[in-house]
């Protein structure tokens, strides 16, 4: 199995979007710090009044560190990006790290909520997580057939996740409405440089399946790519199914600075 087709785990139990918990992690966040040392660290902070520490401990392994840790200089960037960016604009970066380290959640996002919104769709049901999650278990997507109290609990998680993300809006007790989602530029621009920066070159930047997360198909990111040249933040360039992109800022830092500011 690829990286691309990592099997589900039930990682999300140990938390949903945490935007709050998050935001709190990225200010006692120090670079290079370990994820023991940031626990230690948040439990002497006094930011988490309400929250045991064993289940502080269970936010910082298994949802902050996977999400946000993983890769290098990922939170730092955040922690820079957290006081400047609008709640939206943090939210959607908050989203795509959340997808990224969870599998299960990245492809329900892309096949049942975007199938959904694109076919002017107005609801999602839990049932319609139940169906993917147990067509997913039957799949062979999981190590090992998950229980049916599992299948159960995921699916709710995955309906949480979209709800704290702003992908959907509660509208019932089982049932959520379909949020309008679209990508923010700012989130635009970081996206492209970071794929930029972890060494793709342009055209495997267009085609990434990142943007797929906001709904984007690769003539959608030309589209999008195109307005944010127009913003002076890159120079796009296609000729049939060749793309070239000019990058004006020369680090992600440079390019943190730039939206930080806007």
């Amino acid at each position: 199995m690829s990286d691309q087709q990592r099997y589900y785990t039930t990682q999300l139990q140990a938390g949903l979007g945490l935007i709050d918990e998050t935001k709190q992690l990225l200010e006692v966040y120090q670079p290079g710090m370990s994820v023991p040392g940031l626990y230690d660290a948040a439990l002497a902070s006094g930011r988490f009044p309400l929250v045991t520490a064993r289940r502080l401990r269970n936010i910082v392994v298994e949802c902050f560190a996977p999400r946000y840790l993983r890769s290098v200089g990922v939170a730092s960037q955040l922690q820079r990006l957290a006081g400047r960016l609008s709640g939206p604009e943090l939210v959607q970066l908050f989203f795509l790290y959340t997808a990224r380290a969870n599998q299960v959640f990245a492809d329900f996002v892309r096949e049942v909520f975007w199938s959904r919104y694109t076919a002017g769709r107005n609801e999602l049901e839990l049932e319609d997580a139940r169906t993917f999650v147990g067509n997913s278990v039957r799949e062979g997507k999981t190590r090992k057939p998950w229980s049916d109290i599992t299948v159960k609990r995921i699916s709710s998680y995955l309906i949480g996740c979209c709800v704290d993300y702003g992908l959907l809006t509660v509208t019932g007790r089982h049932k959520r409405s379909l949020a309008p989602y679209r990508i923010q530029p700012k989130v635009a621009v970081y996206l492209a440089y970071e794929l930029r920066f972890s060494g793709l070159g342009d055209n495997h930047i267009v085609s990434h399946p990142d943007w797929t997360l906001f709904g984007l198909e690769p003539h959608d990111v030309r589209d999008q790519l195109k307005r944010l040249s127009l913003q002076g933040h890159l120079i796009f360039q296609a000729a049939a199914d060749v793309v070239h992109i000019g990058w004006t800022y020369k680090t992600m830092e440079d390019m943190i600075d730039v939206i930080a500011q806007g």
